[in-house]
């Protein structure tokens, strides 16, 4: 396969899966968040404020603040970044319309609620599971779905922190708006609405946490074999990975061994055995996670350093 055929390939592989995350997106929030009227952060929640607030269907709101948005994330998050968030802000402008009426209406117009009613707590985990989950799917393929995401995603790209914790700063301020807007009912119908906005924050956040943690998981092994040039070898051609031989002395015995250190992504844990047990099925095995690996192949640095030249 060719240079031009694996980006191509590459490419058609993150808008397949962009547009499944936005598919779960908007049916999660459609289907069990706007009929509960649970306020969520991001454009989305700015979108359900005005929809609950004054009936404007939310993914007109949607798609305007966030052509606004995209003027902001074009020079810092560059237009490969910008050309699959315009897509998904797109997408989901279409997939929010579709959504909203595929929802079965009641005898008074009103979104049937689908768990029933006093259900609203399970609908919004269930509804922020599915929403977080799709927003963790959408970045790792190289997407955004446009509004506070892009501010997430341009101080991810600068400095080492979480987009969740990105993200929870500015849903405070969106969630927390509710509390001043009178059409939704009195202090305490008010209050209700808020506590249950951070509640979306807090779950919806830790399963974009989740997802995106758990896809940069690393591990490292450490393997003591008679055979370990052949493991080397193995590794390093078919596996593609490097190798660190280690001297090693063992008190016991007195013998000095090679010891083999690899660094790999925890998804390669079941190919690294497996080749293992073929070459020596004797092998003994060190395997323990680690917290963060930087470097070529991996994560990269994302610290400020300063200039002390003259």
């Amino acid at each position: 396969m060719t240079i031009n055929h694996q980006i191509i390939l590459n490419e058609t592989k993150d808008y397949i899966f962009i547009t499944l995350g936005l598919i779960l997106y908007s049916f999660g929030f459609t289907f069990f968040l706007m009929p509960y009227e649970i306020v969520t952060g991001g454009v989305a929640g700015i979108a359900a404020i005005v929809y609950y607030a004054t009936s404007f269907p939310n993914s007109y709101t949607y798609f305007l603040v966030n052509a606004a948005l995209l003027v902001i994330g074009l020079k810092i998050l560059g237009w490969k970044f910008l050309i699959k968030t315009i897509y998904a802000i797109l997408m989901l402008t279409i997939l929010l319309e579709l959504m909203r009426n595929a929802v079965p209406l009641d005898e008074n117009g009103q979104f049937v609620k689908i768990l029933g009613e006093g259900q609203d707590f399970m609908s919004l985990v269930i509804g922020c599971i599915m929403t977080g989950s799709a927003l963790g799917i959408v970045f790792l393929n190289n997407g955004s779905t446009g509004g506070t995401d892009i501010i997430a995603a341009s101080v991810n790209k600068f400095h080492n922190v979480s987009l969740g914790t990105v993200l929870i700063f500015v849903d405070f301020i969106i969630i927390g708006s509710c509390f001043f807007i009178p059409q939704f009912g009195d202090l305490l119908q008010r209050c209700n609405m808020v506590v249950f906005g951070f509640c979306t924050m807090v779950i919806e956040n830790f399963m974009l946490d989740y997802i995106m943690e758990k896809r940069r998981q690393s591990v490292q092994f450490l393997i003591f074999s008679n055979k370990w040039q052949e493991i080397a070898n193995a590794i390093g051609t078919k596996l593609e990975h490097g190798v660190t031989i280690l001297d090693g002395h063992g008190w016991y015995t007195g013998e000095e061994r090679k010891v083999l250190c690899i660094l790999a992504r925890k998804n390669e844990s079941i190919m690294m055995f497996r080749l293992i047990k073929m070459i020596d099925p004797n092998a003994f095995v060190s395997q323990s996670s680690v917290t963060g690996v930087y470097g070529e192949g991996f994560d990269e640095m994302k610290v400020k350093v300063k200039n002390t030249t003259k």
